[in-house]
């Protein structure tokens, strides 16, 4: 009887600069395989299902428990955690290719950059002087807590940037992770000292206003945060500041 075997076929390439071409792999079928096993078995053993002598594939990959958010790319044209992502329940051959919205560094590996530069001008921090003892925090009611630990599961994948329309090269759109960290932050008893900074950062160039309610981000969003409501919330709370701002002034 013939061994059971999984296809997979890698869209590579080589540099940032390199033109991309597919290879097909035919790999040794196992119980519970995830892609990131598949890519594994390449490495060992990088031989095209043609014969032909290649090359590992370089991809990005750590906690292997969908935590992390560096092993996302598109799984048969679907943005998705390689590590989560079962062979048993893909069609096949598998088609393996980086995310389109990011630069790509090599094969399946891409820059995300641009989605942290972003966490940096929306300040998705809290902003605490360490250097001393400041005793208890302030306390959150439970309903608070409860609404912030399902925003502070992002793991910044870039999975929601990828599937937005408005993601593209004519485009600064931040993306909805990063409207749902203004409105993580600006829920914070301490971070709420700076909403008014971080607003008006979401208000600026690829903002919040550019957003066009595709919702194809909550579809996508491997740790299910409620991004369409996060979208909602800051919208909501960027034109209030405006219109303050528009009295005042």
């Amino acid at each position: 009887m013939a061994e059971k075997q999984v296809i997979v076929r890698v869209k590579r390439q080589v540099s940032p600069q390199g033109a991309p071409y597919w290879e097909e792999f035919a790999l040794r079928w196992r119980p519970s395989m995830n892609v990131i096993i598949c890519l594994r078995d390449i490495a060992e053993n990088p031989v095209t299902r043609q014969g032909k002598k290649s090359t590992p594939v370089t991809y990005d990959s750590n906690c292997l428990e969908e935590v992390c958010g560096s092993c996302a790319m598109l799984i048969n044209g679907k943005a998705r955690m390689a590590c989560s992502a079962l062979v048993d329940q893909l069609e096949q051959p598998i088609r393996l290719e980086p995310f389109s919205k990011f630069p790509v560094v090599r094969d399946l590996a891409v820059d995300r950059q641009f989605m942290f530069e972003s966490l940096k001008r929306v300040k998705a921090w809290i902003p605490i002087d360490g250097t001393y003892d400041l005793g208890e925090g302030p306390r959150m009611a439970p309903e608070v807590q409860e609404k912030s630990y399902k925003l502070s599961t992002c793991i910044s994948c870039g999975s929601c940037l990828e599937v937005c329309p408005q993601g593209n090269e004519h485009s600064h759109f931040m993306g909805a992770a990063i409207f749902s960290q203004v409105r993580l932050f600006n829920m914070h008893p301490t971070g709420k000292m700076h909403a008014a900074e971080r607003l008006r950062a979401a208000m600026g160039d690829g903002g919040i206003e550019d957003c066009a309610n595709s919702q194809n981000c909550v579809k996508a969003c491997p740790k299910e945060i409620p991004l369409t409501e996060s979208l909602a919330e800051v919208n909501r709370e960027a034109w209030k500041q405006a219109l303050l701002g528009w009295l005042i002034g």
